[in-house]
């Protein structure tokens, strides 16, 4: 699900001048030009962003902060719309681009079952011509929905779904109605459920378990006849990771052990963190560590998860623990997320390329301006009063 606004114009072709900017795999004085939406070259009206950084615009593989949008409180609910619309302005604020929102598909029902998805896939569809960011869903996908194999599909094929990740919490559930009682209570609050419906959905998904294994290949197959990217979430271990890169779910998302990254890599297959386990130091649910993977090399691409600043926060976090160079720390949120979806027309700032520029201030380290598909769809600070200084008007995305 790809997006392309139809209310906004891209920007009048211009030059940024005297920034430093991130072009060939390192910093480098020089200009950038934008002309008609893409990166491109000449003799331009100009913009002096003295002071800055020009860095590719963030890519965000993996985010639910919309959730927050939804439901800000248990129990409260706002329209689809809203939420999208807070959305977009907060993934552009943090200098995101390209963003896919991580919506459920899940026997649990409440607002991570199909119905919510489906819903959720309407109202994306519906604001589709408005976005800021290109604004994509991906689908998690619970391996247990056997009974709505079709639904599945139908979804994917119709809304031109273009990312799915195999999920499997049965286990987990069924250890806290053993055990915690209390916390599988609050699981059900949370999704709008008494505690034995819940459970009810629980003893219905693991009565197909049998049937999950041929479940999961026929997806793979349907996914590789529409071109979808796919893989897995939170891998507990080296052989379930290797279960389903078999079946060609190929990127491991948050795995949560060592040995699930390393048979990931022993193959080829991306691995995908989150920033905020990064800037917080560790994974809030006790899981690896990011850091130890990104030190080790295990992993390439690090994600919002539930919180858009954490992206360039985690970066800057990399470069200042010195585990990475910027243009290394930068290709994790950028050239890296966009060749892990092939998505070959941005991620780097070269000529041809979709003008999508993030611009942060060298002293604050604070985005100044986000620059999508080139169009403005965030400007604030001493960059906002560089660009209104241009002679041509600079007019921003409208809502």
């Amino acid at each position: 699900m790809s997006s392309v606004s139809s209310q906004t114009q891209p920007l009048p072709s211009f030059r940024m001048t005297h920034a430093t900017i991130l072009r060939d795999r390192e910093m480098q004085q020089r200009s950038v030009v934008i002309q008609d939406g893409r990166i491109s070259k000449g003799a331009l009206p100009e913009v002096n962003l003295s002071g800055y950084w020009i860095l590719p615009g963030v890519i965000d593989l993996h985010g639910d902060a919309f959730e927050r949008h939804m439901a800000p409180r248990i129990g409260v609910h706002f329209p689809v719309e809203t939420a999208l619309r807070a959305t977009d302005a907060d993934a552009a604020a943090a200098g995101v681009t390209t963003a896919w929102l991580a919506h459920g598909w899940s026997w649990e029902g409440g607002h991570r079952g199909p119905e919510a998805a489906e819903r959720f896939l309407e109202a994306m569809s519906c604001y589709q011509s408005r976005t800021h960011t290109d604004l994509r869903v991906q689908l998690r996908c619970e391996t247990h929905t056997v009974d709505t194999a079709d639904r599945l599909q139908k979804a994917v094929k119709r809304h031109k779904i273009d990312y799915v990740v195999f999920n499997d919490h049965l286990d987990e559930a069924l250890k806290l109605s053993a055990t915690r009682s209390g916390a599988l209570d609050v699981w059900a609050h949370k999704l709008g459920l008494q505690p034995n419906e819940l459970m009810n959905a629980v003893e219905a998904a693991r009565a197909r378990s049998s049937e999950v294994p041929r479940h999961l290949c026929r997806l793979a197959e349907r996914f590789d006849q529409l071109g979808v990217s796919y893989g897995s979430h939170d891998d507990p271990d080296g052989d379930t990771r290797e279960r389903y890169s078999m079946i060609g779910a190929r990127i491991c998302e948050f795995p949560t052990s060592t040995s699930a990254a390393h048979a990931a890599h022993a193959v080829g297959d991306p691995v995908i963190m989150g920033a905020p386990n990064v800037v917080r130091g560790g994974s809030q649910s006790g899981n690896i560590a990011a850091e130890q993977l990104i030190r080790r090399g295990l992993c390439d691409a690090l994600v919002s998860d539930y919180y858009y600043p954490a992206l360039t926060q985690a970066a800057f976090r990399l470069v200042d623990d010195g585990i990475r160079t910027l243009p290394e720390a930068w290709a994790m949120i950028s050239s890296n997320p966009a060749d892990i979806l092939g998505l070959f027309d941005r991620g780097r700032i070269e000529y041809g390329k979709r003008a999508d520029l993030t611009v942060i201030n060298r002293d604050t380290r604070r985005v100044e301006a986000t620059i999508s598909g080139g169009r403005i769809t965030y400007l604030a600070g001493e960059a906002a009063h560089r660009f209104t200084r241009m002679g041509s008007a600079m007019p921003l995305a409208a809502e």
